[in-house]
């Protein structure tokens, strides 16, 4: 997995705009890479992102947005610092609340949609 930073998760750039249609299979499907994540879509103040992950991402929270997993393709696991971990199949979602600190880890290629604040705050632990 590439460096990850919290001003590059903040400034990820819109790919598409309102009232512009978004094949999310095709979005998926074309994604060659181990770990790539987008922001999608613009809606208020949020963004629709989608995240394809073959290993695990880092622990991190973010402070101020809550963010929602959806699974549309493999298996996710959401783990705590302070809880039992959750595994998601897919069309499965889990919100993990704002200020929570958790990391996430794709069991085999895991193609996930996240509901979140756009540029939301993250904050790298460990």
């Amino acid at each position: 997995m590439e460096k990850i930073t919290a001003d590059g998760y903040m400034q990820e750039p819109v790919r598409f705009p309102s009232l512009r249609l978004i094949d999310l299979k095709a979005e998926g499907d074309a994604v060659t890479e181990s770990y790539q994540n987008s922001v999608l879509n613009r809606i208020n103040d949020g963004c629709l992102r989608l995240s394809v992950l073959q290993e695990q991402y880092p622990w991190h929270k973010h402070p101020h947005s809550d963010e929602l997993f959806l699974v549309l393709e493999g298996s996710l696991r959401v783990e705590f610092e302070d809880g039992d971990p959750v595994e998601l199949g897919p069309l499965q979602a889990l919100t993990v609340p704002a200020g929570v600190i958790h990391r996430t880890r794709g069991v085999g290629r895991t193609v996930t949609l996240c509901f979140e604040q756009l540029a939301a705050e993250t904050v790298f632990l460990k």
